[in-house]
Formats: structure tokens, sequence, C-alpha cells
């Protein structure tokens, strides 16, 4: 695969996930305050997550560096980290 199609693509993933966290935080602006107390250190913690994903996507847009790999190793345990987090978010919400 070239080079900038693994940019592109891994950009496009990234993208997935933050568009999924921000749905969350779309449920979550609907519920009431009580409710939102609850979650509220993994939503702290997922703004953090998308924030840095934001930078990730950014620099694969500008750059696309040709080394990867400790940046790949890192995106690889925070969309991880991030699914754990969607996943606990997605089971505490109110229906």
């Amino acid at each position: 695969m070239e080079l900038k199609d693994y940019c592109s693509n891994l950009s496009s993933e990234l993208t997935g996930w933050k568009a999924k966290a921000y749905d969350i935080v779309r449920r979550l602006d609907k519920v009431s305050s009580g409710e939102k107390a609850k979650v509220v250190d993994q939503v702290r913690d997922l703004h953090m997550l998308v924030e840095e994903l934001d930078d990730r996507i950014e620099r694969l847009r500008r750059e696309c560096p040709t080394e990867w790999s400790p940046d790949q190793m890192e995106i690889e345990q925070k969309i991880s980290s991030l699914k754990g987090k969607l996943t606990k978010l997605w089971s505490e919400m109110p229906k």
C-alpha cells in the first residue's frame, strides 16, 4: 500500500472514532445533570483523547511521515483506550 493511501485510511479511521465519541457527547447533552455527573470523568477523558486524535489526524494530513511506527503504536493504544471508554460510557448512559 502506498504511504499516502495508508495515511488517508488511518486518518479516515481516526475520524470515524472521533465521530463516535461526539455522538455519545451529544447524547449526554440531552440527559439530566444528575445522570451526567455519573460519567463526568469518562467524558473528560474522552474529550482529551479526541483532542489527541485531532492532532494526529492533522499531522497525517499535513505531513504523512514516512516513519510512522512509534506514532502507529501510540495511536493503536489510544484507539484501544477510546474503544474501552466508549463501551463503558455507552453502558452507563441512561436509556
